[in-house]
C-alpha cells in the first residue's frame, strides 16, 4: 500500500512540477503587460506635451490634429527665453531658490520636531500633533489676505523670503508627521545602546537615527520640493514683480484672452518638470537603499 501511495505522489509531483514555472512565467508577463499599459496611460500626456513643444503654433491648432510634428521646431526652446511677455531666466532662478530654501527650512525644523515628538511623552503631545495635522487642511489662498498684511508689516512683501516662509509653513506639517512616524518606528534599544557607548542626544540623532530614517527624509524632501516647485496661488498674489515670480506664474503670461502661444506653454512646462524628474532620478537609489537596509544580515 505504501509503495502505491509513493508512486502516486511521484506521478503527481512530476505532472505539477512543469506547470508551476509556466504559471509563474505567465503571471510575470501579465503583470508586466499591466505595468506597461498603466505607464503608457500616465506618460501619454507628457509625450503629447513634449511633441507639442516641438511644433509651430499653427500646427498645434490644426484640425484634424497630428501627433507627430510635420515640421520640427526645436528652436521654440531657444526663442521662449527671449519673449517679451516675461523674463523666463529670472523666473527659473526664482523657482529654484524658493524651492531649495523652503525645503531646507522645512527639513531643519521637521527633523528635530519629528524626533522629539517620537521620543518624548510631554503634556499636550496629542494636541500638538493634532494641530500640526489641522494646518495641513489649510491652503495659502485662504490666508492670503492675512499673509500679505503680515509681509507688509515685516517689510518683506514681494520678496523671495516671503514665498520661502509661505511654502515652508504650509509643507511643514506633512514633513513633521512623516518623520515622526519614521522616528517612532526605530527601536529605543538602539539609542539606549548608543548612550551606553557615550553618545549624547545630538550625536544619537545625527549618527544613529538619521541614517535609519533616510527613506522618510527622502520622501519628505521630494514632497516639499514638488509642492514648492508647483505652488501657484500664493505666488501670484504675494510676488508682483515679474522677475521675482516662479515659472508656475510666468507660464500664465503666455495664455491670453484671445490668443495663446501653445508652443511656448508646452516648452516651458517641459523645462519645468525636468528638474523634478532629475531630482527623483538622483535620489531614487538612496531611497531604495534606505528601504532595503537591514533586510539581509
Amino acid at each position: 500500500m505504501s509503495t502505491r501511495v509513493e508512486e502516486r505522489e511521484r506521478a503527481t509531483a512530476t505532472s505539477v512540477a512543469p506547470v508551476a514555472p509556466a504559471r509563474r512565467a505567465r503571471r510575470r508577463w501579465e503583470l508586466t503587460a499591466i505595468g506597461v499599459v498603466l505607464a503608457a496611460v500616465f506618460l501619454l500626456p507628457f509625450v503629447v506635451m513634449v511633441l507639442g513643444s516641438l511644433k509651430s503654433r499653427a500646427e498645434i491648432l490644426r484640425i484634424p490634429p497630428t501627433y507627430l510634428p510635420r515640421s520640427w521646431h526645436p528652436d521654440n526652446y531657444a526663442t521662449m527665453w527671449d519673449t517679451p511677455e516675461t523674463p523666463l531666466p529670472f523666473n527659473l532662478i526664482s523657482t529654484i531658490i524658493i524651492a531649495v530654501c523652503a525645503t531646507a527650512v522645512v527639513l531643519a525644523v521637521a527633523i528635530p520636531a519629528g524626533y522629539y515628538t517620537a521620543r518624548h511623552r510631554f503634556p499636550g503631545r496629542a494636541v500638538f500633533l493634532g494641530l500640526v495635522l489641522v494646518t495641513q487642511m489649510l491652503q495659502p489662498t485662504v490666508l492670503v489676505t492675512g499673509l500679505i498684511r503680515e509681509f507688509f508689516a515685516l517689510g518683506i512683501n514681494d520678496t523671495w523670503l516671503a514665498m520661502i516662509l509661505v511654502n515652508a509653513a504650509f509643507n511643514l506639517s506633512f514633513a513633521v508627521w512623516i518623520l515622526h512616524s519614521f522616528f517612532a518606528a526605530i527601536p529605543r534599544e538602539i539609542e539606549e545602546a548608543a548612550m551606553l557607548d557615550g553618545l549624547g542626544r545630538g550625536q544619537i540623532l545625527v549618527r544613529v537615527s538619521l541614517p535609519l530614517v533616510w527613506p522618510g527624509i527622502v520622501t519628505a524632501t521630494i514632497f516639499v520640493v514638488v509642492a514648492c516647485w508647483n505652488e501657484f496661488a500664493a505666488s501670484l498674489v504675494v510676488l508682483t514683480t515679474p522677475e521675482n515670480q516662479p515659472l508656475s506664474v510666468a507660464l500664465t503670461k503666455f495664455v491670453g484672452q484671445y490668443d495663446t502661444a501653445w508652443q511656448y506653454v508646452f516648452a516651458i512646462s517641459t523645462v519645468g518638470i525636468v528638474p523634478v524628474v532629475l531630482l527623483f532620478a538622483l535620489i531614487e537609489k538612496r531611497l531604495v537603499a534606505g528601504l532595503t537596509a537591514g533586510s539581509v544580515k
